[in-house]
């Protein structure tokens, strides 16, 4: 960013909540179905049809409100959004307006900056005032094909009609680009977590918006700010930002009005382009929906939420440092992903040894999920598989090698670590008496190193060490092999 100028950033997130059916009919919710294969009179918008309210909305969203922080109201009211589009068919959306279901939430995220190869520098932490969360339903889709110059053709799939959405809404706590990506994929991690949202940007059952403005360092007025709207991933989102900052700056060095407006990100082209003019919300013409009644949740209602959602990432982060001694990057990896998190905390408590098992977890067993695309919940090696390796590990029946080894066998086909262990022949020799019989062979033959070695040359330690395990055919315990030398050759 220009010295002199910082960015005004505030993100909206459209998260489809993981309902079998659409918020205030019995249609469906599946993604990928035919089209307009999920409708009824009332995701239609006919004449007459009246919603009802959907119960596991309200549970998932006060889910996906208490993760992030905020406080779920216990009085919420129903309005109509007005506008007028083919994918909207009653030319109005039920949403909520000035009495949201949840609002006042503070999220502190951990972020940070990227050089240009994309590489983090140091994480901190960011504390963000999350405005609302409201219920309301999602439109349909427009499917456009063909060239506009030869042939085009509008397509429009009610499917998506009447899915509910939770829309969660920032102030403007955002000065760069990263803190708003960090941000994204925070929630995203935690509506998964939660099990309020699916949160798959690919299927479009989590959309971000970014409301982006400028200003000189030291201004307290906000500027006119531009919409970026249907971000299809993180990555175009923290592109699209960064672009109009850049855009943005130079208009006003250059005294060029910066309207405001909705501009999409042209992947193509690495450069936001005009939609259509912002609107307003009196432009909505909002009233309250005559067919719906205000919503009310009780306080027990909202314990018993409270009661059956799991221990959230940033608690368990914390809990995997101090209780299992991991760093803070190591922990951070683990709890990326629910699933992985739990493996690894099944694995290290089965080991009893938290340590080792993190090192197997995110260096061999992470590679060989990613190399067959696979996640933790899908792994060919169960967390009691891996720790009956680790534990063979620690009893000095293989070394580090053969154990990685073993680990890839395991993951190919499924076999146990004994099995794949005596298939190898990798059981290790730690009988002290066979190993100082091998060294003295090794020592007899190489006397010229034992009197280099004794003259100060300890580089030659690492030769005796080689030669054993050599002549063992890698099966020697290290352990011991050290500590046979080191009396052999002192």
């Amino acid at each position: 960013m220009k010295e002199g100028w910082e960015a005004i950033i505030g993100m909206e997130i459209h998260a489809q909540l993981a309902t079998e059916t659409k918020i205030f009919c019995a249609c469906a919710a599946n993604f990928g179905d035919e089209p307009n294969a999920n409708t009824c009179p009332v995701c239609l918008g006919l004449p007459g049809a009246l919603p009802v309210l959907n119960e596991k909305v309200v549970e998932l969203g006060a889910k996906a409100a208490l993760s992030l922080g905020l406080n779920v109201n216990e009085t919420s009211i129903f309005a109509r959004k007005n506008y007028f589009y083919p994918d909207l068919p009653k030319g109005y959306q039920i949403s909520q307006y000035d009495k949201p279901f949840s609002s006042n939430g503070e999220l502190t995220i951990m972020t940070a900056e990227r050089d240009e190869q994309g590489r983090a520098g140091d994480w901190k932490p960011l504390t963000i005032r999350i405005e609302r969360m409201h219920l309301e339903e999602d439109a349909g889709k427009n499917i456009h094909e063909g060239l506009p110059e030869v042939e085009r053709f509008s397509y429009i799939d009610l499917n998506r009609a009447g899915t509910p959405l939770g829309e969660i809404v920032t102030a403007p706590d955002f000065r760069s680009s990263w803190q708003a990506y960090d941000y994204v994929n925070h929630v995203r991690r935690v509506l998964q977590w939660v099990g309020a949202s699916d949160a798959d940007m690919e299927k479009g059952n989590l959309r971000c918006e970014a409301n982006v403005s400028v200003r000189r360092i030291g201004e307290e007025k906000f500027r006119n700010k531009v919409e970026l709207k249907n971000l299809n991933s993180v990555r175009f989102m923290q592109k699209a930002i960064e672009f109009e900052i850049e855009r943005q700056i130079a208009a006003h060095e250059a005294g060029e009005p910066v309207n405001q407006e909705t501009r999409l990100w042209d992947e193509k082209n690495n450069q936001t382009r005009i939609m259509r003019s912002k609107e307003d919300a009196h432009d909505y013409r909002y009233f309250p929906e005559p067919d719906l009644q205000p919503l009310t949740v009780s306080k027990q209602f909202i314990e018993q939420v409270k009661a059956d959602m799991p221990e959230l990432p940033d608690a368990m982060h914390d809990r995997f440092v101090e209780e299992y001694e991991l760093s803070y990057n190591d922990a951070s990896q683990l709890v990326s992903d629910k699933d992985l998190a739990a493996f690894y905390e099944a694995t290290a408590q089965a080991s009893n040894n938290p340590r080792v098992s993190a090192n197997f977890i995110l260096s061999e067993l992470l590679r060989e999920l990613n190399n067959a695309d696979k996640t933790a919940k899908d792994s060919p090696v169960s967390a009691e598989n891996l720790a009956e390796l680790i534990k063979t590990l620690d009893a000095g029946k293989i070394n580090n090698n053969q154990a990685k080894e073993v680990l890839t066998e395991m993951f190919g086909n499924g076999k146990s670590a004994d099995e794949v262990i005596r298939e190898k022949g990798f059981e290790q020799i730690s009988d002290r008496s066979t190993i100082e019989k091998i060294i003295d062979e090794i020592v007899e033959k190489n006397q010229n190193q034992v009197v280099a070695y004794r003259g100060g040359n300890e580089k030659l330690f690492g030769f005796f060490v080689g030669q054993t395990m050599k002549a063992s055919g890698g099966k020697a315990n290290p352990k011991v092999v050290n500590e046979i030398l080191k009396e052999k050759l002192s």
